[in-house]
């Protein structure tokens, strides 16, 4: 990897973005089938549909770039995949479980959430306006994904969260 532009970092962590999100391509169905919480496997699975839109708009933004995809691997989401596997072959009480598979997911979260972040805001550097705007796009979506996960672990005005009802168990 040469680093000699912001063009180069920006395209660099596009990349690595769409590394990102096509792993998560394979990871999401499997969180889906280990979550026991209807509410939570149906979240994995909407967020497996905005996962496939995210590659999509990144793919955009490498053509307006006029970058491929790339063969390098997002390290850092290989290891938070790793740590999902971990948690959807762990035994136990099934609650608790699904309480483990939102930490895991919101750790994806958060790394998404700073990496679009930081494409976003190198992409308003370079003068790249529609790439910021679907950087922008996806930014939101995994912001609202990271919401809906602590709404899941937390709970709502009527109802008890996930989290609570595991330290129940």
């Amino acid at each position: 990897m040469n680093l000699n532009s912001l063009n180069d970092l920006f395209t660099s962590q596009v990349q690595d973005l769409y590394s990102a999100e096509t792993q998560l391509l394979d990871a999401l169905p499997k969180m889906a089938s280990a979550a026991t919480n209807s509410d939570l496997r149906d979240a994995f699975q909407s967020h497996l549909t905005e996962t496939r839109e995210h590659a999509n708009r990144l793919q955009q933004v490498l053509k307006i770039v006029h970058a491929p995809a790339g063969s390098e691997t997002c390290q850092a989401m290989k290891g938070l995949i790793k740590e999902g596997e971990e948690t959807i072959r762990a035994h136990g009480d099934a609650t608790v479980k699904d309480a483990a598979l939102i930490a895991a997911a919101q750790r994806v979260e958060h790394y998404e959430i700073a990496g679009y972040g930081t494409a976003a805001t190198l992409a308003d550097q370079l003068g790249l306006s529609e790439a910021k705007d679907l950087l922008g796009q996806t930014l939101d979506e995994e912001k609202n994904a990271d919401s809906k996960l602590t709404k899941l672990a937390t709970g709502g005005w009527l109802s008890k969260g996930i989290n609570a009802q595991s330290t129940s168990a």
